[in-house]
């Protein structure tokens, strides 16, 4: 039986030379009516760009990470994989959706651009490890899709790589190939190390809590 996962709600106080807010693919082929929809995916818009514009506010790097793929990835059940072919490299349906604003400054990195090796998470073969490290991140905000499967992934490996990393749970959607399937990535996460933040206060009034962080006149790291 699913547990309730213990969601964060306060105002975080965040040191925004050292927070990054990670959007995971966030793509056409994603959504609704996609070659590989994520239920619900579209219902994100209007939260990503909530956070996005409170990191943008702070000063706080934004990320992005999208699939990349070559045509005969190994992913694809074309070439004996188990997904449809999506988010092949340079056409509409790996495009990051449009109703989600990309900073101009956004960091985008791609995976999955080996035509013999998978790519679930944003960390695997891009380098964003070393990147973010270059920047003096230490604490990591994830969204994005899908719960299961590239957000899992990405999570575990940021935690693994010895980030301090928090869920938006009101931000992330899953693709539920089996009833359950997101609740019990969440609690995976949670209980490698992750917390959970929601946007709006659960069990209580509509107030909502809002990502703040601290005003700062330093320019953005690096």
């Amino acid at each position: 039986m699913a547990v309730t996962p213990d969601i964060e709600s306060r105002e975080p106080q965040l040191r925004h030379e050292r927070a990054a807010l990670l959007v995971v693919d966030m793509q056409h082929d994603f959504m609704p009516g996609g070659a590989l929809a994520v239920p619900r995916a579209d219902e994100l818009f209007p939260m990503l760009n909530h956070y996005i514009a409170e990191f943008e506010n702070g000063r706080a790097l934004v990320c992005f990470s999208r699939d990349w793929h070559p045509p005969d990835h190994c992913s694809f059940r074309t070439a004996g994989g188990r997904w449809p072919v999506h988010c092949v490299a340079g056409t509409a349906g790996a495009e990051l959706v449009h109703q989600v604003r990309v900073p101009k400054d956004a960091i985008i990195v791609s995976k999955g651009t080996e035509r013999a090796r998978e790519a679930y998470s944003a960390f695997e073969g891009t380098g964003l490890a070393h990147l973010l490290r270059q920047r003096g991140i230490a604490e990591l905000w994830i969204a994005g899709v899908a719960t299961e499967y590239c957000v899992r992934a990405t999570v575990l490996d940021a935690l693994q790589a010895g980030f301090d990393v928090t869920v938006l749970v009101d931000a992330v959607r899953a693709v539920e190939g089996s009833p359950g399937d997101g609740a019990r990535a969440l609690e995976e996460m949670l209980a490698a190390g992750a917390k959970a933040h929601s946007w709006a206060r659960p069990r209580r009034s509509a107030r909502r809590a809002a990502v703040i962080l601290p005003a700062s006149t330093d320019e953005r790291p690096g």
